[in-house]
């Protein structure tokens, strides 16, 4: 089976007496064919995932064990000429997917989707515009020896290759911006020489690396991006590479080569999607161009 045919559902909850049911491949029918099959796996898991899924949340993968997975479409994405691609980074979970770490809507993924989401709107109401939050891989847990290192990002990158791969096979007229935030960056760029051409954009927020030297390093004709606001910590993480340490050089850094992103009100690691950031209408702009 390659990765071009389908892209995993995930894996539905226990039912019954600790019984497994597996949810349903999503082949390229989908997201018809995801978005029910995975809904129903939320409504068997219960709470806080059955919510979920009674709101009308689209959800293309969903999968509660261990740290769990998801992917959730916000917009049409059948109907989506312009996708944006989320990719979160350390310590995010299917717990705090929705709620944000600690408790804070602000890291959530499914929270900056809809700001991207209506950013894009407000750049281009004529565009159409689909963002997707994407939790397709297991982030280092805090900032302990895995956060330094690439074995996370580099499965992670693996897993977004062929989530993209479907994507654009899909919607081939589709064109893909794929951001990444701190360490979800590194999952992006390592995916990056082997992402087909319609991803135009590789987005860099509060990055500690890209697992790259530079951007000729990262191998894609896609344009690259980076943004770091003065007050985020991450600037604080040292650039070495050794004895598998280390993530390659800050994308913000002029050497990286990445076309910069302006920062004015960032207040620090987790407010680039934040409304009143100078951020998020500058990727709204890459995202609908």
């Amino acid at each position: 089976m390659t990765r071009r045919t389908l892209v995993t559902c995930g894996l539905a909850v226990a039912l019954g007496a600790g019984l497994l049911v597996p949810a349903t491949p999503v082949a390229t029918a989908a997201p018809l064919t995801a978005y029910p099959t995975t809904a129903a796996a939320m409504r068997a898991a219960g709470a806080p995932y059955a919510a979920w899924a009674g709101d009308g949340r689209q959800f293309l993968e969903f999968d509660p064990h261990g740290d769990g997975k998801a992917v959730e479409v916000v917009g049409d994405l059948a109907a989506a000429t312009r996708v944006a691609v989320l990719v979160p980074g350390v310590d995010t979970t299917l717990a705090t997917f929705t709620s944000g770490l600690g408790g804070v809507a602000r890291r959530a993924p499914a929270t900056q989707a809809r700001a991207l989401y209506a950013a894009a709107r407000d750049a281009d109401p004529a565009a159409r515009v689909a963002v997707v939050a994407w939790l397709g891989y297991d982030p280092p847990d805090g900032l302990g020896l895995d956060a330094a290192r690439e074995a996370r990002a580099a499965a992670g990158a693996r897993a977004l290759d062929a989530f993209v791969d479907w994507l654009a096979a899909s919607y081939p007229r589709a064109t893909v911006t794929l951001v990444g935030h701190s360490y979800g960056a590194v999952v992006v760029g390592l995916a990056a020489p082997a992402l087909p051409p319609q991803v135009t954009g590789l987005v860099a927020l509060g990055a500690p690396g890209m697992g790259a030297d530079d951007v000729a390093d990262l191998r894609t004709r896609a344009t690259v991006y980076a943004a770091l606001a003065p007050t985020d910590w991450i600037r604080r993480v040292p650039q070495v590479r050794i004895l598998g340490l280390g993530l390659g050089t800050r994308p913000a850094e002029p050497s990286f080569g990445a076309v910069p992103l302006p920062t004015a009100g960032v207040a620090g690691h987790d407010f680039y999607f934040s409304p009143g950031s100078a951020t998020l209408p500058a990727l709204a702009r890459v995202v609908t161009r």
